[in-house]
């Protein structure tokens, strides 16, 4: 995020999605991170940017995709974001309420 964007500037839905994945950063994610009491690591990254590239080229994204990855396995999905991993992995990527959650 640079010195000039916050968090405030950024447009969010009623569920706390980014409505532009084009606004996403590092430095946007860590703030999101911070807001849920996780700190970023290179593995958390890892599975953001997948989850992001995912998105991007279509594919439909569920837990046990992200467990057959090669990046995490589906324990260690939950260890790096604990509850609902894969909703809040997805606020954290900046893409949108993955399908698989109505």
């Amino acid at each position: 995020m640079t010195d000039e964007m916050t968090l405030s500037d950024i447009s969010f839905n009623e569920e706390g999605y980014m409505t532009n994945p084009d606004e996403w950063s590092r430095d946007v994610a860590r703030e999101l991170a911070r807001a849920n009491d996780i700190e970023l690591t290179d593995k958390h990254f890892e599975v953001l940017e997948f989850l992001r590239k995912a998105t991007m080229d279509g594919e439909k994204l569920s837990i046990r995709r992200i467990g057959k990855s090669g990046i995490v396995d589906i324990k260690g999905f939950y260890a790096l974001f604990p509850g609902a991993p894969l909703k809040l992995a997805s606020k954290l990527a900046g893409i949108p309420k993955p399908a698989s959650y109505v």
